[in-house]
């Protein structure tokens, strides 16, 4: 991933910091919630991925690889299923 230019991190600080009523949308055109209703959020979104060593046992990972190619992303999605729960929990808990 390319470093971004202390220029171009200024100008988007610069623009994050701007109140939403300074944002023009006139060449934006009107939504419906029509439009709307099959939208999917964070669909283009790719969290960064660090590479690690992990041990797993081995009938969970034989489970994982049982189910085709892919299984290191059906172990994140998992990870990341259960982290999401446990923050709901702890959201309703505060």
């Amino acid at each position: 991933m390319k470093k971004v230019s202390k220029s171009v991190r200024r100008q988007l600080i610069a623009l994050a910091n701007r109140p939403d009523n300074e944002i023009d949308f006139s060449d934006v055109p009107a939504t419906t919630r029509k439009e709307w209703a099959n939208a999917v959020r964070g669909n283009f979104y790719r969290p960064v991925k660090r590479q690690l060593t992990v041990r797993i046992d081995a009938d969970v990972l034989a489970w994982l690889k049982s189910q085709g190619k892919g299984y290191q992303s059906r172990l994140n999605a998992i990870l990341r299923s259960a982290m999401m729960l446990r923050k709901a929990r702890h959201r309703q808990s505060n």
